[in-house]
C-alpha cells in the first residue's frame, strides 16, 4: 500500500477507492451516514430488487442475436415468487415445453440464456457475449439458442441431456449485490445429467459487464479457450483449468 499522502486521510481514501467498488472512507454525519452515502445505498438496494423482480423478456435478446435460430422456454417454477422461494423448480423444465426442444441432435454445445437472478444483466449482456464467443466456435455444432425463463444455472443440464449437446453453456443473470445489479454469469458443463451433476463439475466466469466487470472479448476469449480444453479432456469442473490467456489454445480454436 503506497504510504499515506500529504493531504492527511481524505486524500489516503482517495487513492484507495480508485482501486475498489466497495464503500469505503464513507464518513459519518453525528453518528449516522452521510446523507448522500444512505441515499446511494438506498438507490443501490432498489435497483437490486428490481433486477430480482424484473420480468424476463427474450425479444430482446433475439434482437441482439442477428437471426440466430432460438427455442423459448420456461422451467417448472410458474411464477416469480415460486422461483424464488422453490429453487429446486428452476433447476427442471416445464414438461410442457421439454416438447419444444430439438432432441436427437449431436451438438457440440448448446447456449442457455437465463433470467436467474437479475434479467436486467441478461437483456444488457447476453446477447453481446454470445455472438463473441460463437464467432470463435467457427469448426462447433452450435444448437439453436434456448432462451429460458425463471431459470437456474442447472436447467441448462436439462436442456443439454434432452437436446443431445456435449456441452450446456448457460449465460444467467447472477444475485444482484450493492455495487452491481447487471453482473452477468457464465456455467460450462460438459455431459450433464439432471440430478446427479453438481456445481463441481461445472467452469464459471463472472461478473460480465463493461466497464465495470469483464469485457465482452475476454468474456468470450476466457470461456471458448475453456470449452476447447473441455472438448479435449472430456470434463468440466475442479478438473479443468482456465488457460484461455494461453496462445496455444487460442490458436486451435482459430
Amino acid at each position: 500500500m503506497a504510504e499515506p499522502a500529504p493531504g492527511g486521510l481524505d486524500e489516503l481514501w482517495t487513492v484507495l477507492l480508485r482501486h475498489t467498488q466497495a464503500r469505503i472512507g464513507l464518513g459519518r454525519s453525528g453518528s449516522a451516514l452521510p446523507t448522500r452515502h444512505r441515499l446511494g445505498l438506498q438507490a443501490a438496494h432498489a435497483a437490486a430488487r428490481d433486477a430480482v423482480h424484473s420480468p424476463f423478456e427474450p425479444d430482446v435478446v433475439t434482437a441482439g442475436l442477428a437471426g440466430t435460430p432460438t427455442v423459448r422456454v420456461r422451467s417448472a417454477a410458474g411464477d416469480r415468487l415460486t422461483y424464488l422461494q422453490r429453487p429446486d423448480l428452476g433447476r427442471r423444465l416445464n414438461p410442457v415445453d421439454r416438447a419444444h426442444l430439438p432432441a436427437g441432435g449431436e451438438w457440440d454445445v448448446v447456449f442457455v440464456v437465463a433470467d436467474g437472478l437479475s434479467s436486467r444483466a441478461v437483456h444488457e449482456h447476453a446477447a453481446a457475449v454470445l455472438r463473441a464467443t460463437t464467432a470463435r466456435l467457427a469448426d462447433w455444432g452450435v444448437a439453436p439458442v434456448v432462451l429460458a425463463e425463471q431459470a437456474r444455472v442447472a436447467l441448462g443440464d436439462d436442456v443439454a441431456h434432452a437436446m443431445g449437446a456435449a456441452l450446456a453453456v448457460v449465460l444467467i443473470g447472477e444475485r444482484p449485490g450493492m455495487s452491481a445489479a447487471d453482473s452477468l454469469g457464465a456455467y460450462l458443463t460438459h455431459r450433464p445429467v439432471p440430478g446427479v451433476t453438481t456445481d463441481a463439475d461445472r467452469n464459471c466466469l463472472s461478473n460480465i459487464r463493461p466497464p465495470r466487470g469483464l469485457t465482452y472479448e475476454a468474456a468470450a476469449e476466457k470461456l471458448a479457450g475453456l470449452m476447447v480444453r473441455a472438448r479435449e479432456l472430456g470434463r468440466t469442473g475442479v478438473e479443468l483449468k482456465d488457460e484461455s490467456d494461453h496462445g496455444d489454445v487460442i490458436g486451435r480454436i482459430l
